[in-house]
């Protein structure tokens, strides 16, 4: 067993320090390989437990997927197969874990009755014809968001996940992966804050055109800067509310100075109101060169008897990393460093897969945040370019 942890410790500390290398792969987003590079993990921080479920992974479009596969391994899940269409990704996944099986196709993995949960970061128009193949060969899913770009598709999914009863679970990792959320999370449970009337979610990125591939800046394919980016920002106003209905109020969005790139929105806002509270969201491709993060994100929980502030990348012009968490009430004015909260949705995952239970997240919960996100793309009004 010590040298099975052994192993294992090397695994999630390799996926952690060679993710500045993946900065050179021009089809992996910068922003997520920062994500991912700027986790640190100590020795108490590792949850090293035997492997208790075998997964595989499927498309790995987005550098995100090296952060969902290192969540499923910190809580029980074991790597045993991928399957990408594209070489030169395939060639980077199999650098980083040389110890896993390359598939010849998708079917060989769908065909494999070991394999119990599938990952994937595909090109985000393909994820959920994709997950919902994944549920039909009788196993569960994780995708990175946006885990569905349009409603048709929600439709399908959800008719063939309550079909099959397989999980189907989108990584929206701003909270599940974030520590300063996670923390967020503990404390507004405690009623530190009271009870919360309004989140504001906001989400910068920084666009870096040359790291990007053709269809990053084709709204068909990545669904829209609601539906992309502000899907953590609807989980969250979920989560924090408590809202199990909610209703979108108004929502616009624009390319309003990136004409190069006509098919590309690169900002956009929603106001939501909910049964547990209200939300306003707003995101944006205008992280400036200047910042020593790929985007200065943020959110805002107020309550009744205080607030809390995240931020989550980066204290600008104060403390070094991120996971910053700003907590004021009637008693004080508190920062609390959460860099070493410990992370709960892979273990949660895992025992869902075992158990059959939604621990990690609600069903009910992960369609309605993507249900939001849908509408309130499309029904948005239209931004105009700025003026020269």
């Amino acid at each position: 067993m010590r040298e099975s942890n052994d192993n294992r410790r090397k695994f999630i500390k390799n996926s952690v320090t060679t993710a500045a290398s993946l900065l050179m792969l021009p089809t992996l987003p910068s922003e997520a390989i920062a994500s991912v590079a700027n986790e640190t993990f100590t020795e108490e921080q590792e949850q090293i437990v035997a492997p208790r479920i075998k997964f595989s992974v499927i498309g790995i479009n987005h550098g995100h997927i090296y952060g969902q596969v290192e969540a499923v391994v910190r809580g029980g899940g074991e790597l045993v197969s991928f399957y990408a269409k594209e070489t030169d990704l395939a060639a980077a996944f199999t650098k980083r874990y040389p110890q896993v099986k390359q598939a010849a196709s998708e079917k060989e993995i769908l065909d494999d009755k070991s394999v119990q949960l599938v990952l994937s970061s595909g090109i985000p128009d393909e994820r959920a014809p994709l997950g919902v193949r994944v549920m039909k060969s009788g196993k569960d899913y994780m995708s990175d968001k946006p885990g569905i770009t349009s409603l048709e598709q929600l439709a399908e999914v959800r008719k063939v996940q309550k079909e099959t009863k397989r999980i189907y679970s989108i990584m929206y990792s701003e909270r599940l992966e974030n520590r300063a959320t996670v923390k967020a999370g503990e404390l507004v449970k405690a009623g530190a804050i009271g009870k919360v009337i309004q989140t504001i979610g906001l989400g910068p990125h920084r666009i870096t055109p040359n790291s990007r591939p053709e269809w990053f800046f084709d709204k068909k394919r990545f669904g829209g800067i609601i539906c992309d980016i502000a899907s953590h920002q609807f989980d969250q106003f979920l989560f924090f509310t408590g809202s199990t209905k909610a209703e979108v109020v108004a929502s616009q969005v624009g390319n309003v100075a990136h004409p190069q790139y006509p098919k590309f929105e690169d900002f956009g806002d929603t106001m939501l109101r909910g049964d547990g509270g209200s939300g306003y969201i707003r995101v944006d491709w205008f992280t400036p060169d200047g910042l020593k993060s790929w985007g200065d994100g943020r959110l805002t929980i107020l309550g009744t008897e205080g607030y809390i502030e995240l931020r989550k990348n980066i204290d600008i012009a104060g403390r070094d990393g991120g996971n910053h968490l700003f907590l004021v009430n009637n008693k004080e004015t508190q920062y609390i460093d959460c860099s070493k909260t410990e992370l709960p949705y892979g273990k949660q995952l895992v025992d869902d897969v075992i158990n059959r239970t939604e621990t990690a997240m609600s069903q009910a919960h992960c369609f309605l945040a993507t249900e939001l996100a849908l509408k309130a793309q499309k029904n948005a009004q239209n931004v105009h370019s700025l003026k020269a």
